[in-house]
């Protein structure tokens, strides 16, 4: 008898079937879940009262070359991007690894070591950028910050919370940029930060730059964010500052992370609360603990937990990265179906540190089919946040009774860009297919068939870049009304595009 689960026969179908009734999201409450999100979305517009801005939509033609520092998740990552103009651009780049320790250590010893890492890719590498001159006496760079902040200026905003396993003391309520350049200063490396960057801003501006065109940038990875392109008159808060008095679009980030953090529209079972009762900000970031890369794994854990394996019985023991191994196992068309659930069941013997006579075929099939019910899931509920987005910007409507005319709709007949990253829409079997199957039910195959979802080529990097060239420019030119004073050809803009945060769903 295997260690594992120790189901078989009618004892194995009557679990899974309780599980499949746990996890499957119906259509009904996709809707639910979009009506719910369209709901927090206007919400947040209404509440929403610290713009920032950044003049420019890029369109592919900009040059320049920018450092940008990248955190985000298990590593932070200092790059130097070159953008060639021609809707491409060069990287180089480091990785180094954040440890535990400095996730939860002090907000000092974490933006200390950033600054370091900063400092030990610049001498390491020839950079173009690194070394300031009598003109720019420091070297810019751009921070893009994946956590949820309250920005206040293109370079200044306060971190509103912790998430992805981060907990660093003494940061909430600080601003993040005088954090890092306090660091900076501190070392006397000569780099300043000049702007700070969300990654779903950076995805967009990414898919912008390198497609000529992008409304939404959207994060599916180890957390879970998106970016929309926003009418300014809908920003209800703004009243009559000058941002609202001069209209055009701003880029929302909606933190959607924190989506229906009171869960009346989530599909909650007992696993996911167990999940949100450890974590390490409980009742917050609702929607991303139900689907992003940080919890799948965590969640599949709690499923099939058992005495037999140390690896099961620690928090945080099962990657999600095991879950997509698994997966890509059972779907690989190059295998025959009587090699699949061996190989499966050798991996969760490595993975999970069993032996290989305490792992089933059986077994292999129970976390197989868990796999794919919590992945496909996540999946699904991924595209009820970009069919919120669509509706809301009038570029669909949903579908509650079958498809509905596109007539009317903003863009109609047109492609919709939107840009993605993250591992799991990149790396996940079948998760952006089955992304694409919830947005189609959700606003009508029509519009879902002209929804153009690109991965954003490096959103951190490249887009962090593109904020970096706006700041630069900002700060030589005599900036009025959206035009510049100094030659058009040291900065393409293609439109007045302004750049707020919603904080809304904290």
């Amino acid at each position: 008898m295997s260690y594992t689960t120790a189901l078989h026969g009618s004892a194995k179908e009557v679990a899974l079937n309780a599980l499949y009734n746990q996890f499957t999201v119906d259509d009904q409450t996709l809707f639910k879940i979009t009506q719910t999100f369209l709901n927090e979305i206007s919400d947040g517009l209404s509440s929403y009262d610290s713009p920032t801005f950044v003049k420019g939509v890029p369109d592919g033609s900009e040059t320049g070359t920018f450092l940008a520092l990248d955190l985000g998740g298990t590593n932070l990552r200092v790059c130097e991007v070159t953008l060639l103009g021609d809707k491409t651009f060069s990287l180089r780049q480091q990785k180094y690894k954040v440890s535990e320790t400095l996730k939860t250590g002090e907000v000092t010893s974490l933006f200390d070591y950033l600054a370091d890492s900063v400092d030990a890719f610049l001498t390491s590498h020839d950079s173009h950028t690194s070394h300031a001159d009598e003109d720019t006496p420091y070297v810019p760079l751009a921070l893009t910050f994946s956590f949820p902040v309250e920005q206040s200026a293109l370079d200044s905003g306060v971190l509103l919370t912790w998430t992805k396993g981060f907990a660093a003391k003494n940061a909430i309520g600080k601003d993040v940029v005088k954090l890092l350049q306090d660091a900076f200063d501190r070392k006397h490396i000569h780099v300043k930060c000049v702007a700070l960057v969300n990654d779903t801003v950076g995805a967009l501006l990414s898919r912008a730059y390198t497609s000529g065109g992008c409304i939404l940038g959207a994060i599916f990875g180890t957390g879970t964010n998106g970016a929309y392109v926003e009418e300014v008159s809908k920003i209800t808060k703004l009243g009559d500052s000058p941002a609202a008095t001069a209209g055009g679009e701003m880029i929302v980030n909606t933190e959607w992370g924190a989506f229906n953090n009171s869960r009346s529209a989530l599909p909650t079972t007992p696993y996911d609360n167990k999940v949100d009762r450890e974590s390490i900000n409980p009742r917050f970031q609702a929607f991303e603990k139900f689907i992003s890369g940080m919890y799948l794994g965590e969640i599949t854990r709690n499923v099939i937990l058992s005495r037999s394996s140390a690896q099961l019985n620690k928090q945080w023991g099962l990657d999600t990265a095991v879950l997509s191994e698994i997966e890509e196992a059972w779907e690989d068309i190059k295998a025959r179906e009587e090699e699949k659930l061996p190989r499966i069941q050798g991996i969760l013997a490595q993975r999970l540190e069993l032996s290989p006579d305490d792992v089933s075929l059986a077994d292999a099939d129970i976390v197989r089919q868990v796999c794919t019910l919590i992945a496909s899931r996540a999946a699904r509920m991924s595209g009820t946040a970009v069919a919120a987005i669509l509706v809301h910007t009038g570029r669909a409507r949903l579908c509650y009774g079958g498809e509905q005319s596109s007539a009317g709709l903003k863009d109609e007949g047109k492609r919709i860009g939107v840009g993605v990253d993250g591992s799991l829409v990149e790396f996940y079997p079948n998760f952006q297919t089955k992304l694409r199957a919830s947005l189609r039910t959700l606003v009508g195959p029509e519009v879902e068939s002209r929804v153009d979802i690109g991965m954003a080529k490096d959103g951190s990097g490249a887009g962090a870049a593109l904020c970096a060239l706006v700041a630069q420019r900002q700060s030589l030119a005599n900036h009025t009304n959206g035009t510049y004073a100094h030659d058009p050809k040291d900065i393409k803009v293609t439109a007045l595009t302004e750049v707020a945060y919603l904080s809304s769903f904290s």
